[in-house]
């Protein structure tokens, strides 16, 4: 994580000693490898849209200036090298040279101001270039990045699905870049491969882009993504060699029976920076739940390891916080809540919660908005009626009607699965920080949660590029937020990536599939 700051020299060091254990088998060059994703995306163009429906095929079609590897260490991609000031208000950027664009336009400096201005402008992460106050463009391929303050974060949002290269020369026609033609045809992209064809709800079809900047990638001539909602189907796929790859996959089920199949691959590398984790959120203004001790009664009532082991299948650990343990800010230290229902009992006796001639002491719902949340608002239900606490578990119709009642604060309890997104200023703090209590918006500070502390922590985190520094931040923040409550975290989701075995270097960095695959061959 410290070398989110560091230039290119130890980035370089590692890609040259990658780069002799990759002579050890020279790869193939062309064939087709067929692959599913889960969603229909919205559109191809991850500088407007978030979610990991765009980010697959969008990181095939535009280039970022980064790349990360598994090990958090940033690596060139359109950016030859990079360098941070030394006070953290500017970042150089120097561009590979003789990169084109799809309609063989060269990719210039130009085209990284205006891809940095539309995706503050226009994406829904707005912490990810909020510092950003323009950004110099002295020659073809130097950008020089502004800050108004040092934005640590930066980095790596300017890697993966977070920081597409778009070109200017389309995208500046004065249209609305979120509704714009070429976001779903006639795509002029910045990566290895461009688009054939996007039939919604059947496939994404993607070809090698001989123009493309990197020398002797991609590898593949064809991308197939297969749009395949049932994780049914795609388990029958992948398992008689239909489908080569599917990433994302969580079902542990489905895991479990795949991991017993030889000519398949189950890895769990990847997807840190995702962060999924899924948690209890708790209405922390209205009714009992706004009591801080009711919190901790259920958070003690509620038994993780059976979570994890009956109904995860043993296919993912804890999340103690919501901070994802992937993750170099992850405090492992802070309370964990194990099961005690002594403790709740007493917690809820000594808050004045007496139980009453049928051993109820009080009502609570919980909601949950997607059918794989389910069986877990339901184990809800048993286990906080061992305290005397009756729930009800309302579903939703869809999605929308969950995340209205959510976003407006009509909710007691919801289970939730919300991502870090690699940096905690651009996915975690939105959760915690009082200025983010937004009605209407879903995945914002619904808890309505609100700790000056807190708010502090997360300002000192997220303006210093000291990474011992941040590391004590949110240790605090994590510590506070143990003993608050305003959300019970419970485990990540286990995504993993399955692949035939004759698929070579299926990617494994922190972005799991939401990476390029120009690296990818078949044996």
């Amino acid at each position: 994580m410290t070398r989110f700051i560091k230039g290119l020299a130890g980035a370089t060091a590692l890609v040259t000693v990658l780069a002799g254990f990759a002579t050890a088998q020279e790869p193939n060059k062309g064939g087709t490898l067929t692959m599913a994703i889960q969603q229909t995306p919205r559109h191809l163009n991850p500088a407007v849209q978030s979610g990991t429906a765009t980010g697959q095929p969008g990181t095939q079609l535009f280039a970022s200036l980064l790349r990360y590897d598994d090990g958090w260490t940033p690596q060139p991609y359109l950016a030859e090298s990079w360098k941070v000031s030394d006070d953290g208000l500017s970042v150089t950027v120097n561009l590979v040279k003789g990169a084109t664009f799809h309609d063989g336009m060269p990719i210039t400096s130009e085209d990284v101001a205006f891809s940095i201005d539309t995706v503050k402008a226009n994406h829904p992460f707005k912490s990810m270039f909020a510092p950003v106050e323009g950004v110099e463009t002295p020659d073809a391929s130097t950008a020089i990045i502004k800050l108004s303050k040092p934005h640590p974060a930066l980095l790596l949002a300017m890697s993966s699905q977070l920081l597409s290269i778009i070109p200017k020369h389309v995208y500046g026609d004065g249209q609305d870049p979120k509704k714009h033609p070429q976001n779903s045809e006639n795509v002029v992209g910045s990566g290895p491969f461009k688009l054939v064809e996007f039939k919604r709800d059947q496939h994404v079809i993607l070809e090698r882009y001989d123009g493309y900047f990197m020398k002797g990638l991609p590898h593949l001539d064809k991308i197939v993504m297969r749009i395949i909602r049932d994780g049914s189907a795609r388990t029958i796929a992948l398992e008689n060699g239909e489908l080569m790859v599917s990433g994302f996959e969580q079902n542990p089920r489905d895991l479990n029976r795949m991991k017993k199949n030889a000519n398949l691959d189950i890895s769990n590398a990847g997807y840190a920076a995702i962060g999924p984790v899924n948690w209890l959120a708790f209405n922390t203004k209205d009714g009992k739940t706004a009591d801080v001790k009711v919190r901790q009664a259920i958070a003690y009532a509620i038994d993780r390891n059976f979570i994890l082991k009956a109904l995860m299948r043993g296919t993912i650990g804890p999340a103690k916080t919501g901070i994802h343990p992937g993750s170099p800010f992850y405090n492992d230290g802070v309370e964990a809540y194990d099961l005690d229902l002594d403790k709740a009992n007493k917690i809820l006796d000594d808050a004045g919660y007496k139980k009453d001639g049928n051993g109820t002491r009080f009502s609570l719902t919980v909601d949950y908005g997607w059918p794989t949340m389910k069986p877990f608002a339901e184990y809800v239900k048993p286990a906080l009626k061992k305290v005397g606490i009756d729930v009800t578990v309302r579903s939703s119709a869809d999605f929308p009607t969950w995340a209205k009642r959510i976003s407006t604060h009509d909710f007691e309890m919801t289970m939730d699965n919300v991502f870090n997104w690699g940096d905690p200023v651009i996915g975690v703090h939105r959760t915690y920080n009082s200025k983010n209590i937004k009605k209407g918006v879903i995945w914002s500070n619904t808890q309505q949660y609100s700790n000056a502390r807190v708010d502090e922590l997360m300002e000192l985190a997220g303006s210093t590029n000291d990474i011992e520094k941040r590391k004590e931040h949110y240790a605090e923040l994590q510590e506070i937020l143990a003993k608050e409550l305003p959300l019970y975290p419970l485990f990540p989701s286990p995504y993993h990536t399955v692949s035939n075995k004759k698929v070579m270097n299926a990617p494994n960095s922190i972005w799991g599939t939401s990476s390029p695959l120009d690296k990818v061959w078949i044996k």
